[in-house]
This record gives C-alpha cells, structure tokens and sequence, in this order.
C-alpha cells in the first residue's frame, strides 16, 4: 500500500510546453512554427474563405429560394397546448384569448409581431374565441368543430403609415 507522500504521477504525464522562438537548435526557433514569411505569418489574418483572387465557391454557388427584406417573427401556439393551459386554469376559455391573455398565462413571453395558431388536434373546450394574427386551415377547422371562432387580424405593415388626422 503506497503512503500519501509516495504518490507520484505516472511516468510521462506531466510534460513542459513548448517555448518557441529560443534559437535555431530548440527545433521551433527563427520562425517560430509559423513558417517563412506572407500573409499568414502577420498576426490578425483572416482569410476565410479567402480563395487567392479567385472566385469564392459561396459565391459561385447558384442562389436558391427568396429571402425577405422584411420577414415576420410570429408566435407560433399550438391548439393542444392552450387546451392544457386552460385544463389548468391559467387561461380563461370563456373570455377571448388573444396575445395578451397568451403572454399573462404564460403562453408565450412576448408579443413579437404577431400570433399564428397552428395544430389540428387537441382543443376539446367548447365555445373557445381566438383573436390571432393568423391561423392554419386545420387550426381553423379544429376551432370551429369544438364550437368556438378565430378573428383573424391582420398583422400591421411597418412600411405603411397611418393616414393623417386633418
């Protein structure tokens, strides 16, 4: 049994770094490990992606699809899960549920530009109104099976302004 004061680390474990730029015999001496001269010798050289002059392949790849100037960040809320806030109580099913009532329950935590319902399954309470953004044909036809209605708002378009007051 070996003491407290015999303990030893394993032969090899412990091994000095390396201190480079100590002379030519060290082995990573004049240069340093970086080589000769250029760009990547300097300190603070970016090139990624950086092909000599040449075109960059990301750039030489086609564009795909289309990309938005203005995309819209909407809460997305599935049906099952208001019908389980409303099985616990934290959503009343009798008032209208609308992004306020979502952000009080906990539901979402903020109103970003707007609420989707989405979900084709779940609600079983009767009678349920929803003042939402937008809403998805099953989410549509979920609603109305169980009795209640969606008011779809528009959501607000920031380049439009509000006409003026005279």
């Amino acid at each position: 049994m070996t003491q407290l004061n015999e303990l030893r680390d394993n032969p090899g474990a412990n091994k000095l770094r390396m201190r480079i730029g100590r002379g030519i015999g060290s082995g990573k001496g004049k240069t340093g490990g970086r080589g000769g001269k250029g760009q990547t010798a300097r300190s603070g050289v970016a090139i990624n992606g950086f092909e000599g002059g040449q075109m960059p392949l990301h750039m030489r790849m086609p564009k795909r699809g289309f990309n938005s100037y203005n995309p819209k960040d909407w809460n997305e809320v599935r049906i099952d899960r208001v019908q389980a806030y409303i099985d616990s109580g934290k959503l009343d099913a009798k008032a209208v549920i609308d992004a306020e009532a979502l952000i009080a329950a906990r539901v979402i935590r903020r109103a970003k530009d707007g609420v989707r319902l989405i979900g084709s399954a779940g609600l079983t309470a009767t009678k349920v109104t929803f003042k939402v953004n937008y809403a998805t044909k099953g989410a549509l036809a979920a609603v109305e099976a169980a009795g209640g209605k969606v008011d779809v708002i528009p959501a607000k378009a920031p380049w439009k302004k509000a006409p003026r007051a005279e």
